[in-house]
């Protein structure tokens, strides 16, 4: 006669049921990632302990986990050959939270047989994300070198069975859904086959399914290739990997795989694309790189790994310190995330630097795909931007090549303090600017931006290498030659002006009152007769058009107008404005009309403009 034993859950197993359907797991396909995850375990365990006795193997038939469907009876089985339960075993695993035979396994354990074991997951409440979808849960197993087959069974009421099972079976364990009404999709092949190639793919135990006729087929590939060694690892392999992972039909740029050890382990297998992806700017900015915790996918979307601006990686990471039941919401917060994360930007900064030193052309050609991307993280506070600072590559008037800021530093001219950069839309447009007149006559590197992040984080990062970063658009940018003393004294000290240039400059002043907010002298137009200034502290003329533009602010402010008083016109315009009223004031309208053209401002009056500038050819004429 069969005994059965019915006995009461741990008391908290009731709260954790309720968390499970309602809190931990709102996702539902959830339930099986554990349940494969658990008979992966069991596989392991059984495997490590055949080691040191292998009689643990005696008549096994090969490790695998099997997925059965049966829709008449509407259950999903989940069969594993690993190192199966015994009754007490059942007790103390099924029936009271939290514990694990595995975990006690894993104290048992001392030294190096304890990190040979560390990639041995816990069965632990993962279990109990059965009742999501099933009001019945059947378990059977054997336990390796044991004769008996117990049967557990339980509908998540706070109590369960234990008894002797009637029909033998090899060694490993069975677990049992009987699916609720409303989970018919779980007996359809083709999800479940979805399910395993999306969380469980690369379990190192293959996963058959097998259909009503006991047909089986291997679902996943059986193989993470990111826990073997490098060494073990062909290009051909790494490269059917990133296609496979990043969706992508191009070489992978660069590979990143390591290994983390110490208070935080983990492991990265990270590629950086060779083309850019489409959606690198969706407005979502969406990281790739997938999260497993000992080789069990958790999450791609909403857990950042890595930081929105290396969202181009793409790839795997695989902690061992995380719990398998993690929600999202507490992954946002966990400090060993965080310490991943910090580690993993460290790697890829120094591999991005190591490379840019050794290939310069090939740097390039990935800095024109994801130099925008990386230089988001500048306009985030971070213990990395200096770092970052290091990788980024720039265009500038030294030539046709991409600089480092470590090298434009390297050929400061003697004397000089700081960094001088120019911002516009196009290379082009900014290369023949009248800004850069001045830099040029005195051999002064500016470097180029023309990336639209280039507006925001040089308002947030103000020096490198202790030298201030300075727009050439600030008023008093080319007054600095010579030493730091000599250039404090040209602030303080400013060249006394001849009253002709103190009298035009006072004209100006007048006629143009209430479109600039001053006229002054410029040092550092050349060729050109005049250009816009943005005072100190003021905000740059592109960051408040892209302002205005999205409706941030409601006005512009006026801005500054510089004038090359050894230009000819202004020179005309000395002795001109005192006979020729209307011509004085139509010269001192297209001076400050010009200066808007060139710096991509909006004209105040277009038709005004336009009409004063035929007239002066005409005139010309």
């Amino acid at each position: 006669m069969t005994t059965v034993e019915t006995r009461n859950f741990d008391a908290e197993v009731g709260k954790v049921l309720q968390l499970m359907i309602h809190s931990l797991y709102t996702n539902r396909d959830i339930f099986l990632r554990e349940l494969i995850s658990n008979a992966s375990d069991a596989c392991d365990k059984l495997r490590y302990l055949a080691q040191t006795d292998s009689a643990m193997l005696q008549g096994h038939g090969g490790f695998r986990i099997t997925i059965r469907v049966d829709k008449e009876a509407r259950t999903l089985s989940i069969e594993d050959s690993g190192i199966g339960m015994s009754k007490e075993d059942m007790i103390d695993h099924l029936g009271t939270i939290a514990r694990s035979g595995t975990q006690k396994f894993l104290e048992q354990m001392t030294g190096d047989r304890q990190h040979d074991a560390s990639l041995i997951g816990q069965f632990g409440v993962g279990f109990y994300s059965s009742f999501m979808v099933a009001d019945k849960v059947d378990v059977y197993s054997r336990k390796a070198k044991e004769e008996e087959v117990w049967h557990w069974a339980s509908t998540g009421d706070g109590t369960f069975t234990i008894a002797p099972a009637t029909a033998p079976r090899d060694v490993g364990t069975t677990v049992v859904l009987h699916l609720k009404p409303s989970e018919d999709e779980f007996l359809d092949l083709f999800r479940i086959r979805h399910i395993v190639k999306t969380y469980s793919d690369h379990i190192a135990v293959p996963v058959e399914l097998a259909d009503k006729e006991g047909k089986t087929e291997v679902v996943n590939s059986s193989s993470a290739l990111w826990t073997r060694n490098k060494s073990e690892i062909t290009p051909e392999e790494y490269q059917q990997f990133y296609k496979n992972i990043a969706f992508a039909g191009d070489e992978p740029w660069m590979i990143l795989h390591n290994k983390n050890e110490g208070i935080t382990e983990f492991t990265n297998l990270l590629y950086i694309p060779t083309s850019k992806p489409f959606d690198l700017f969706y407005p979502d900015r969406r990281t790739r790189v997938k999260l497993y915790i000992k080789r069990v996918f958790i999450n791609d979307e909403g857990v950042n790994i890595v930081p929105a601006w290396l969202r181009f990686l793409r790839g795997v990471v695989d902690a061992q310190d995380l719990p398998l039941n993690i929600s999202r919401e507490t992954l946002q917060q966990n400090h060993t995330v965080e310490k991943i994360r910090k580690a993993i930007v460290k790697r890829v900064l120094g591999e991005l630097k190591k490379k840019a030193n050794e290939d310069t052309a090939s740097y390039e050609g990935f800095w024109e795909n994801f130099g925008p991307v990386l230089k988001e993280g500048l306009c985030e506070p971070s213990e990395h931007r200096e770092a970052l600072l290091e990788v980024c590559r720039f265009h500038s008037t030294h030539g046709e090549g991409l600089v480092s800021l470590e090298d434009y530093v390297a050929r400061m001219q003697p004397g000089q303090n700081r960094i001088y950069f120019l911002t516009g839309d196009s290379l082009e447009k900014i290369r023949n600017s009248p800004q850069l007149e001045g830099f040029r006559s005195k051999n002064i590197e500016v470097l180029l931006f023309t990336d639209s992040v280039d507006d925001f984080w040089v308002n947030v990062v103000h020096e490198f290498k202790e030298k201030a970063l300075c727009s050439v658009t600030r008023a008093d940018a080319a007054e600095e030659e010579g030493s730091e003393t000599e250039a404090k004294e040209k602030k303080t000290e400013k060249p006394e002006l001849s009253k002709e240039d103190t009298d035009v400059l006072t004209y100006l002043q007048e006629a143009l009152k209430g479109k600039v907010q001053d006229v002054i002298a410029s040092h550092k137009l050349v060729d050109s007769p005049s250009c816009l200034a943005v005072a100190e502290g003021g905000m740059d003329m592109r960051m408040e058009r892209f302002l205005l533009d999205q409706k941030q602010i409601a006005v512009g402010s006026l801005k500054l107008l510089e004038v090359n008083l050894q230009h000819p016109i202004l020179k005309h315009l000395a002795e001109t404005y005192a006979k020729d009223a209307t011509t004085a004031q139509d010269l001192a309208l297209l001076l400050f009309e010009q200066a808007c053209v060139l710096e991509g401002e909006a004209l105040p009056d277009p038709a005004g403009f336009t009409k004063r500038l035929n007239a002066r050819i005409l005139k010309g004429f």
